[in-house]
């Protein structure tokens, strides 16, 4: 396993990282198996895991604690905090009162004193990000975290980020974690480039597409929209919508290279989301240890620039076959009010 340099920190981590977000009643419930899969990726020269405080309500979290005694040394641990964990106001979100309330929570779970990488989940429109940022430095100095970072930023946020950790005086985003595989390229265009810029690291999930680039659904076969993700989220399943259609025209022709390589199409779809410049590490979030294993097969495929290049006309750089899920959307795209001036005031006369 490969280490590398995690966004400037001196922090080394393995170009894999473990993703637990499949650990727990989201996935798989049974505690002794979760654990035996995180053994099994640490024995491999994984030393990254991360987790969140919100996956299966904070058991992920309990979950990746039992695994790492007597092993958190050897670690880089990772968790995230945003997303409401109960009913009520002041329960989630970026302010200074739910992040010094939350990581406590988190530390408690973790069963650790400290966490390498503290990431805000998602941006927080609510509060202004020099209290985020503030809080997060606090934290830092206070010895309860090493590092932090964001996840699913835009990339202008980011930027902003960056301006305002300088003006001051704090410290600054260290990774992002955004989406990222053969089927959603658009963060190649703005996010990837910035963090580059910025010297960040970067740490990419949903490297198989939400499942579409395990193989799994294939043009032509039925889908049981019943079963697993399908039943959560049927809308990205069903192949009688135009845009998971065209995934599954995507998948078929990957599903060819693959063969050409004589490797499975998700070893193909990890080692390209692991060939960017900008990725740091690639989260893995396997439920199963058969899932694992699979996974850990394609570590040392190598894409050369004529598979690249083929990926590239079956999607182009910079481009979203689907609009990946977790991935932010601006404001004036999801409220009209913001890109419609009053009724009154539209008529340039």
């Amino acid at each position: 396993m490969r280490y590398r340099i995690l966004g400037g920190t001196g922090i080394e981590v393995s170009a894999y990282c473990l993703g637990t977000m499949m650990f727990g009643a989201a996935g798989n419930p049974d505690h002794d198996d979760s654990i035996r899969i995180i053994h099994a990726a640490l024995d491999q020269g994984i030393n990254f895991v991360d987790t969140a405080d919100m996956y299966s309500a904070g058991e992920s979290e309990e979950i990746v604690g039992k695994a790492l005694r007597g092993r958190r040394d050897d670690v880089v641990l990772a968790t995230k905090v945003h997303f409401p964990m109960g009913e009520g106001p002041n329960r989630g979100g970026n302010s200074r009162r739910w992040i010094v309330r939350e990581v406590e929570s988190s530390l408690k779970r973790l069963g650790t004193d400290w966490i390498d990488l503290y990431q805000i989940h998602r941006p927080d429109h609510r509060t202004d990000i020099e209290e985020t940022l503030a809080t997060l430095t606090d934290l830092v100095r206070q010895g309860k975290i090493r590092a932090f970072g964001s996840s699913a930023f835009p990339a202008h946020e980011t930027v902003e980020a960056y301006h305002v950790a300088r003006q001051r005086g704090l410290y600054r985003f260290r990774t992002e974690q955004p989406p990222y595989n053969i089927l959603a390229r658009g963060i190649e265009g703005d996010v990837l480039p910035t963090a580059q810029r910025l010297g960040m690291g970067v740490l990419t999930y949903s490297p198989l597409g939400w499942g579409f680039l395990t193989g799994r659904y294939r043009k032509g076969q039925q889908i049981d929209l019943s079963h697993a993700r399908a039943a959560r989220a049927p809308e990205r399943f069903d192949p009688s919508i135009p845009v998971n259609a065209a995934k599954l025209d995507v998948v078929e022709e990957l599903v060819k290279l693959a063969d050409e390589l004589g490797r499975t199409l998700p070893e193909l779809a990890i080692a390209f989301a692991a060939s960017h410049p900008a990725v740091t590490s690639v989260i893995l979030g396997p439920r199963t240890m058969e899932q694992l294993e699979g996974l850990l097969k394609g570590a040392s495929l190598v894409l050369d620039d004529a598979v690249l290049d083929r990926i590239d006309e079956l999607v182009p750089p910079g481009t979203n076959v689907y609009h990946p899920v977790g991935l932010w959307s601006p404001a004036p795209l999801t409220d009209p009010a913001l890109r419609r001036r009053p009724l009154g005031d539209r008529a340039a006369t």
